[in-house]
């Protein structure tokens, strides 16, 4: 099967190879307004002002979780969220989804029934509807695939090309927290495999906001609101699964700009930053490029200043510039540094 001339997928990377695979596809049908790479595709329900945005996730027993720490219940909330997550980034509404699973001989119906009780929670918590779906015997673990249908109007859906020299740069919430919840977990199942002890307790105490924020996160349909209620239209919108530096990078690279953005800008809570220093990490590079936050990064106009500015769960971290500037974050001694896409690749 291999061949010396043969290339590994790791050499592109996820989205090289989705770029590599996708090259060149013509759309047919006028009513698909938008395909490959963004966080949705668009599809024009003829001629009225709504359209369907479509995506889907697939997750890998071994890959994406680890059951070992991972609880089916909390799984199954997860697995449904994160598509939500891609629907409220191109500034619409998830209304239903499709959910298929590859089951193997180990788990029993009252596994897949915890699995599904989370699934229900979180279409119950963001109102959407589960529809459907499919179930394949599978011989190496749990495999989720979860579809999300949406809808968004036409004049208001964020695309990530959209953004332009002095839009301000805004992100939701805080990053790093995902990550070093991931962190903290992989600590204490490593130390649990070497207790001798049959009653050992993982080391969880004060760090409850991490656990969570790795293992239930949650999509921000409240700033979606909030930002339609405030009369704000995004320029251009991610929501970061791969880390701020990688999400930014897509942004610009399809919007043709650059950016800089502000170290001592980018928001981190204080459980972040104490874990980082207990697991001696570089607390900024962990904010930068740890991934799974699912926060919005979304570009404004210079001229919605005041009205982004007085959102309460929102940060301005810096601004979009022309192209031949590149990608830059000043540090806080004031100097300018690339930018790199160093977040999740599935193939590394």
């Amino acid at each position: 099967m291999s061949n010396i001339n043969e290339t590994e997928i790791a050499t592109l990377g996820e989205f090289g190879l989705i770029d590599h695979l996708t090259k060149g596809l013509e759309m047919k049908n006028d009513s698909t307004l938008k395909g490959v790479g963004d966080d949705c595709a668009v599809i024009s329900n003829g001629g009225g002002d709504t359209c369907t945005l479509v995506t889907t996730d697939l997750l890998l027993e071994g890959i994406h979780f680890d059951l070992t720490y991972c609880p089916l219940k909390h799984l199954g909330y997860k697995a449904a969220v994160v598509n939500f997550s891609d629907v409220y980034a191109m500034n619409g509404t998830p209304r239903q989804i499709t959910v298929s699973l590859g089951i193997s001989k180990r788990f029993t119906i009252e596994h897949i029934e915890q699995l599904y009780e989370g699934i229900k929670l979180a279409c119950k918590t963001y109102d959407v509807d589960m529809i459907g779906g499919d179930t394949s015997a599978s011989v190496t673990g749990l495999l989720i695939s979860i579809t999300c249908i949406g809808e968004g109007q036409k004049g208001k859906i964020a695309y990530r090309n959209g953004a332009a020299d002095t839009d301000l740069i805004c992100v939701s919430g805080d990053l790093g927290a995902a990550y070093m919840g991931l962190q903290l977990l992989e600590r204490e199942k490593a130390v649990s495999k070497n207790s001798q002890k049959d009653d050992f307790h993982p080391a969880f105490e004060g760090h409850e906001y991490l656990l969570e924020r790795q293992l239930k996160p949650e999509a921000r349909k409240d700033v979606i609101e909030e930002l339609a209620s405030l009369g704000i239209k995004p320029t251009a919108m991610i929501d970061i699964s791969d880390g701020l530096s990688s999400e930014l990078m897509h942004i610009c690279k399809q919007s043709n700009t650059g950016c800089l953005i502000y170290e001592e800008r980018i928001p981190i809570d204080y459980q972040t930053a104490c874990m980082a220093e207990e697991f001696n990490l570089n607390l900024v590079t962990a904010a930068l490029n740890g991934g799974e936050d699912y926060e919005l990064l979304f570009t404004v106009k210079l001229s919605d200043y005041e009205k982004v500015a007085s959102m309460h769960k929102v940060r301005i971290i810096g601004r979009i510039t022309k192209p031949e500037y590149g990608c830059l974050m000043q540090t806080r001694d004031g100097n300018e540094i690339p930018l790199k896409a160093q977040g999740w690749n599935a193939f590394g």
